[in-house]
């Protein structure tokens, strides 16, 4: 009948538009894609909230087409609920594709996402180029190929947004060389490990693309009641703690005079409210992490 794709925004479930809420309302099956990105609030808020069942569409049923989401949807009336706007991930767009091909009329019901929240940093959406993903670096794999699309941006005087990884429901190597899955702890990075990796890229390529001054944003909880927002040099958040996830990073560009009174505005304070400097410690649990991410 017809696969419902649904924004719900980016902080819990009153974020939902009046036509999302009525057409999950109308669904006999109801997916949550919680691979790309992920809610601030559990499942079961959710399913309070709308009063029915919801089954969780992880990274394998996403990456295996989400066959049964669609079969499902040629008799019944589906709903997909994307966080954020169901087109910001290219997978979803090949799922719209998929049930196109199969005969499945879809519909969208488009919401807020990081990509139109980013202007509550101050800068200028419009003054924004090509946004780039940071995967965690491990000591086996560290790919630098988001630089070059920082240096065509800086090029053109342009902003970066810079979403930082998270990692949910991933196999071990150890577990899928063994044939049997198991499945690492939720990772999602944070800015001053985001700040570390782009500096590395950097010192090793040495194209003088930004440097431990470049002015840089940092954008925490966005859309939630923990909001926050600072600025300051690249080489500042080697050292600041934001807080819980999610965290996205921004590289600022030429800026406007108004941009640069917002810059200002947000310009990290010491002792600030929500803020902490990072601890020794820390250091060495985020070195924990990425040895538990090579095994």
């Amino acid at each position: 009948m017809v696969l419902h794709m649904i924004g719900l925004g980016l902080s819990d479930e009153r974020d939902i538009s009046v036509k999302g809420l009525e057409a999950v309302k109308s669904s006999q099956f109801i997916y949550l894609e919680c691979y790309t990105a992920i809610l601030m609030i559990s499942r079961e808020r959710l399913e309070e909230f709308f009063g029915k069942p919801i089954i969780e569409a992880d990274r394998e049923f996403v990456e295996s087409g989400c066959e049964e989401m669609i079969q499902n949807s040629k008799d019944n009336i589906v709903s997909f609920l994307v966080v954020g706007d169901p087109f910001c991930a290219t997978t979803h767009s090949d799922l719209y594709l998929r049930c196109v091909e199969q005969g499945v009329k879809v519909e969208v019901i488009h919401n807020a996402s990081i990509i139109s929240a980013v202007g509550c940093c101050g800068l200028q959406v419009y003054r924004f180029g090509e946004i780039v993903s940071l995967p965690f670096f491990s000591e086996k794999w560290r790919p630098y190929s988001f630089y070059e699309k920082i240096k065509k941006n800086r090029e053109n005087g342009l902003h970066t947004l810079v979403l930082l990884d998270i990692k949910v429901k991933e196999p071990t190597e150890e577990s899928l060389a063994r044939g049997k899955k198991v499945y690492m702890q939720p990772r999602y990075m944070r800015t001053h490990q985001a700040a570390a990796q782009m500096l590395e890229a950097e010192a090793n390529l040495k194209q003088n693309v930004y440097s431990e001054d470049t002015p840089c944003m940092g954008l925490v909880r966005v859309g939630t009641a923990t909001q926050k927002i600072v600025s300051g040099k690249l080489s500042e958040f080697l050292k600041l703690d934001l807080g819980e996830p999610l965290h996205s990073f921004v590289i600022c560009g030429e800026m406007h005079h108004i941009e640069e009174e917002m810059y200002n505005y947000f310009l990290y304070k010491e002792g600030q409210e929500g803020v902490k400097l990072i601890q020794e410690e820390s250091k060495e649990e985020s070195k924990s992490e990425d040895d538990e991410d090579d095994q």
